[in-house]
């Protein structure tokens, strides 16, 4: 099959693409790199003088400030028109996100209909923010979500505004236009699964595939200092539930300064930030979740433990116990530092569930069963 991939906002298409690949297909990955982040991609459509001439840059402000014209989002437009005589005859398209142009919501469903109509089949893959799930997070019908700072801090609500978006007229026109042309939904993980099937989609459930590095095994060794990770990504800073890490690190800090080292990191690219958490024992991924995002995942075929989303929605499906392959991370300090504390005066138990984690990337998320089941997806109705 000829394979084009649409956006990237997480590796999770690039990992795809290698699975992709490695099982004799033909793939090709069109996407930005999400700004800082930088993944790599096949063909790019980021914005360029917008975002790094200066001039361009302060314009750009001005603009936007005096028109609400977001001039990024323009370019990034314009950029994919030109690319589009190149991405034809393709056997099927992905779209990660039904935004996955990044440009004005009229400008994508003009191009987007250009792109369905000289290729053969679409499909649309959620695996963050989109219409259906932000619309049922507003329902406020979980217990927490990534909508929860939005609600119990009106000074944040400012923050949330690129969330709240999807379910604003032109987004959620464009999610419309989007669905219809797209066969089938897939859903990458148990956080996206709940809010759509909640507001009545048929969606099939993939988790997220995630590149084997097999001459990485989790750490069975003696542990001299227990070194702790957060990476934080300031434009998802509260929808994360960071603070909630921040606060709890200072009393741990305090409590193990000679037992720990903590390492904090912000708006790292991808390859950097790898890097920099490779040293790590513990990584603290994100609070507001039921299941792992991409980061989490990462880590955990590493053999690391993180603090992340692990719900009993997420422990029912894969049959797994509390504690066995992650931490589930409350929006609650002392529940954090209670957990940390277990972690740092127990390191046995490190080792133990950096184990298990290993071992349930490489049962659950392997890229290559990923990419068998996408396939199996992309033909049948169910798989």
């Amino acid at each position: 099959m000829r394979i084009l991939l649409l956006g990237e906002y997480s590796r999770l298409h690039n990992s795809l693409k290698k699975g992709l690949e490695s099982l004799g297909h033909e793939v090709c990955l069109v996407a930005t790199g999400d700004a800082f982040k930088n993944y790599p991609v096949d063909i790019s459509f980021a914005a360029k003088l917008t975002r790094l001439n200066p001039f361009f840059r302060f314009f750009k402000k001005a603009v936007n400030k005096v028109f609400k014209i977001n001039l990024e989002e323009t370019e990034a437009g314009i950029r994919f028109y030109r690319i589009l005589p190149r991405l034809k005859n393709y056997d099927l398209v992905q779209l990660i996100n039904s935004n996955a142009l990044e440009t004005h919501p009229s400008w994508s469903r003009y191009l987007l209909k250009k792109l369905f109509k000289q290729n053969t089949k679409s499909i649309l893959l959620v695996c963050g923010d989109e219409t259906p799930v932000v619309e049922y997070l507003l329902k406020r019908e979980l217990k927490y979500d990534v909508l929860t700072p939005y609600f119990e801090q009106p000074a944040m609500k400012q923050k949330f505004e690129y969330v709240i978006k999807y379910t604003k007229k032109p987004y959620r026109k464009l999610f419309e236009f989007v669905k219809a042309y797209c066969e089938k939904i897939i859903v990458s993980d148990i956080d996206y699964k709940i809010p759509m099937e909640k507001m009545g989609y048929e969606v099939i459930f993939i988790p997220n595939p995630i590149v084997i590095d097999d001459r990485l095994k989790a750490n069975n060794g003696y542990i001299e200092k227990i070194v702790i990770f957060l990476g934080i990504n300031r434009l998802s800073r509260e929808k994360k539930g960071i603070p909630f890490f921040e606060k709890a690190l200072e009393i741990i800090k305090e409590k193990y300064a000679d037992n720990i080292e903590i390492t904090i990191v912000e708006n790292q690219p991808y390859a950097e930030y790898i890097k920099l958490y490779d040293r790590a024992h513990i990584l603290l991924d994100q609070v507001y979740a039921y299941d792992q995002g991409y980061n989490a995942l990462e880590a955990m075929a590493k053999g690391k433990v993180v603090f992340t989303g692990a719900e009993k929605e997420f422990l029912e499906h894969y049959n797994l116990q509390e504690d066995e392959v992650c931490i589930n991370a409350l929006p609650d300090v002392e529940a954090i530092v209670r957990k940390l504390s277990w972690l740092i005066e127990n390191p046995a138990e490190i080792l133990r569930i950096g184990k298990n984690a290993r071992e349930f990337i490489e049962r659950e998320h392997h890229y290559l069963k990923i990419a068998q089941k996408y396939l199996d997806a992309w033909k049948n109705s169910k798989i």
